[in-house]
Parts: C-alpha cells; sequence; structure tokens
C-alpha cells in the first residue's frame, strides 16, 4: 500500500505522531550556491546591498559571523568585511518554492504551507502500520535533495506547535568555529511532550514576545516548565484571559490546531524602500503609479479583485502613517486602484521627505463571482487596455510596456518588476529609482 492509499483509510486518534514541520535550511542562500557552487565555504548574504538594505537570509558560515535575517546590510558588512552579497531572484525562489510544496505534497494532500521556505503537513492517515511518522520526514529530506539539491529540516511531533520547536532541534547550527550538521529529523515522542517543553525559555513559546517575556520574567517565570506550575488563574489575572488561557495551554503541550490546506492570500500588495529620500510630488506620483500597476496586474493573474485599498508611507524620520478606501464594489484595475492611492497620498504632507511608500489591496474575492453594475449594462466600466497591457507582458516580458505616468524624468520605463531587489536599494544606486522591500 502507497502512502496516498493510506491517506484513503483514515487518521488514528488525536494525540497521535504525525504532525510535520519542514522547513527549508537557509532557503535563499542555499538556491544561491546550488547555482554559484564556487562560494560554497563562504559566507554569503541574500538581501539589499545598499546602505538602506537589510539581510534577507544568510548562508551558516555568514551566521557563523553573527549575521541574521533582518539585520541591516551595513551591519552584517561590518561584523564580516568579506561577506559576499547577492541581491537575490525572488522569481526563482518562488520557483523552486512550489517545486518544494510539490514534493511534499506527494506524501499528504493535507499540506498547509506558511512561507515560501515552510509548511505543516498532518501524515497521520499514512501510518495504519504502513510507515512510522519519522520514515516519512526522512524520505522527504531525501527527495528534496535528490531533486533539487537542497537541504531541509523536519520536526515531528503529536501537534503542530511541538513539530515546529521540534524543527529547531534538527537544523545545522551557526558556531563561531563554523556551521554544525543537524540532526535533520526530530521526534517529539508521544507521552514525551512536558519533558520536552520544559527546559525550554519561555520565550520560545508562540505569543511571547519581548514585552510578555519581560513581564513573565518578573513574575518569577523564565521556563516553560515554570509557567506550566503556574494556575491558570495567575496567567489570566496578569497577562489578560486571551492569553492567559493561550499560554497555559502551550505550557501543557496542548495545540488543537488542524493543517489548513486551502489558506488563501488575504491582501497583494507592493511596499518600497526608496534608494533616496523622495520630495518632489511628481516623483512620488509616478512611484505610485508604478506600484499600482504591479499590484493591479498581480490581482488580474491571480483571477481576484479587492475592495479596501490601502497606502503606507515612511518618512525621512521613520514615522509611519497607513491610510485605507473602501470601495462600493470590487476592483482590479490599474487605474482604479491608483485613483483610490493617489486621494490618499494628496491628503498627506510629504515635504519631509518620502523613504519608503507603499500600495495594498485586500478584502479579495474572484472576479469571476464580480457583480455587475449599470456601468456594465451599457458597456463595461472596467480599463479596456488592461487586459491587453497583461497579454503584451505575458508575450514579451513585465518590462515591455509600462504606465505613462510612470515614466521617470528622463522619459525611461520605471516599471521594475516585482521581486527586483527586495529587501532594500542596491548600492550606487540612479537618482529617483526605488526597489521593493516588502511583498
Amino acid at each position: 500500500m502507497t502512502v496516498s492509499e493510506a491517506l484513503t483509510e483514515g487518521a488514528p486518534p488525536d494525540g497521535s505522531l504525525g504532525f510535520l514541520h519542514v522547513d527549508m535550511d537557509a532557503f535563499f542562500a542555499s538556491v544561491e550556491l546550488r547555482r554559484r557552487p564556487e562560494l560554497r565555504g563562504r559566507p554569503v548574504v541574500v538581501g539589499g546591498t545598499g546602505d538602506r538594505g537589510v539581510v534577507a537570509a544568510a548562508s551558516y558560515t555568514a551566521r557563523s559571523y553573527g549575521i541574521h535575517s533582518a539585520m541591516p546590510s551595513s551591519r552584517a558588512r561590518r561584523l564580516c568585511p568579506d561577506v559576499v552579497f547577492i541581491e537575490g531572484d525572488h522569481a526563482l525562489y518562488g520557483e523552486v518554492s512550489q517545486n518544494v510544496m510539490s514534493i511534499m505534497r506527494g506524501f499528504t494532500p493535507l499540506l498547509e504551507p506558511l512561507s515560501l521556505d515552510e509548511a505543516f503537513l498532518d501524515v497521520r492517515g499514512a501510518l495504519h502500520g504502513v510507515i512510522r511518522p519519522e520514515e516519512i520526514a526522512a524520505r522527504i529530506r531525501r527527495r528534496i535533495l535528490d531533486d533539487e539539491s537542497l537541504t531541509c529540516s523536519v520536526g515531528v511531533a503529536s501537534n503542530k506547535f511541538l513539530a515546529k520547536l521540534a524543527t529547531e532541534r534538527a537544523k545545522p547550527r551557526a558556531t563561531p568555529t563554523g556551521p554544525e550538521f543537524g540532526s535533520g529529523v526530530f521526534v517529539v515522542a508521544v507521552g514525551g511532550e512536558l519533558e520536552f517543553l520544559r527546559p525550554m525559555a519561555v520565550r520560545e513559546l508562540w505569543g511571547v514576545g519581548p514585552a510578555t517575556g519581560a513581564r513573565l520574567s518578573r513574575m518569577g517565570i523564565e521556563t516553560v516548565g515554570d509557567l506550566a506550575a503556574q494556575p491558570e488563574s495567575r496567567l489570566i489575572a496578569s497577562l489578560g484571559r486571551s492569553l492567559g488561557h493561550h499560554l497555559h495551554r502551550l505550557a501543557h503541550a496542548i495545540d488543537e490546531r488542524p493543517v489548513v490546506v486551502d489558506r488563501g492570500m488575504k491582501s497583494i500588495g507592493h511596499e518600497e524602500t526608496f534608494a533616496r529620500d523622495i520630495t518632489d510630488p511628481g516623483d512620488l506620483r509616478r512611484q505610485l503609479v508604478r506600484m499600482s500597476d504591479a499590484v493591479a496586474a498581480r490581482l488580474r493573474s491571480r483571477g481576484q479583485m479587492g475592495r479596501t485599498v490601502s497606502i503606507k508611507v515612511r518618512f525621512a524620520d521613520f514615522t509611519t502613517i497607513s491610510r485605507s478606501s473602501t470601495v462600493p464594489e470590487p476592483i482590479d484595475g490599474t487605474g482604479e486602484i491608483t485613483d483610490e492611492a493617489s486621494a490618499m497620498l494628496g491628503l498627506l504632507d510629504t515635504t519631509p521627505g518620502v523613504r519608503l511608500l507603499g500600495v495594498n489591496v485586500s478584502q479579495l474575492s474572484s472576479s469571476r463571482i464580480r457583480q455587475l453594475s449599470l456601468e456594465d449594462v451599457h458597456g463595461s466600466s472596467r480599463d479596456p487596455t488592461d487586459p491587453v497591457v497583461d497579454e503584451i507582458r505575458g508575450r514579451f516580458g513585465g518590462d515591455s510596456i509600462g504606465r505613462a505616468a510612470a515614466l521617470s524624468k528622463s522619459g525611461r520605463p520605471a516599471n521594475k518588476k516585482i521581486g527586483d531587489a527586495p529587501w532594500g536599494p542596491a548600492a550606487e544606486p540612479e537618482p529617483g529609482t526605488a526597489v521593493e522591500e516588502v511583498d
């Protein structure tokens, strides 16, 4: 009997071993090392190369110098002057991610992607005398290594919370003397959950940030074992009902969340840090048009529309504000989104200089169930040029055509592809250029 056939037999009772958390090892950096093997053994960072860039991923050799994700690129260079920076290729990472997810779906359809490089799997239906969950984990690792030449780490446990914690025990570690390989697969045995949890620092629990961690520390709670020893009533009194109840359950290894196969996308957005602060309203308008065009194109490519348009503005002093507008009917047109975003931006004083600008569309729905309006009866109200532009870009590339309103002062198109340099501007950029920071 195959694994897929076993899944049709049903799953064992709750509490059985069979939840997997798969996390790719230094994913972006590993993909780059795969196509540039001459860099293996050297400290490699994927991220923005300019002064305003951030580290998206670091190889384990780079991590040995103290470099980690979300660190400013300038600090990474100070920690390791010999670090090799790669701006990255988000489109490639997305393609490899799809391949990896496809491999995992070959073992179970019960897959919940969390990001490009990690996912939860429920393989309990395959455990009726066919195969052990740790063997499924090992087979997943071998298949990804054989097919994609990449490594991953897998946590195996009786629920999602424990499986994710177990993955950290399986991963490689960066040490001052260099990377150390992990076990690859770590299993939290049924009945051994509390023994696994008790020594952990309470800050490792989901929901414990710096503020909550400091409050727990003042209560004399440093480890999960300390937390588990507290009456739930004390936690609720100190942390509030929701958080107190949540942490009390986690401290006792209770997590009843299922693997959610179809998470769905909640919003589509485009957010960019500029190489230089923008003070000219015309320049800012051009960037807004370009970003609205990128968001609208992604909506249409996914067959989706949205009702709420939001903008995000970060000024030179890092003050950040957001504004949103909800329209009566869902939209996906470049002009429609641009108009909403421009109206909100026009109400803000941008003379101090804008460091970051973002456009986002939420409250998504399928374009196939769009309600007809009176305008549709007399002729579609949607911009007829949008599908033509989409077709041209599909045939000749994303930079083959762009909005005239997005042209730079020199007359050059400014419609960079989404995914180009997504972690901050490149070093020594041309004046007025911008790159995506967050998608």
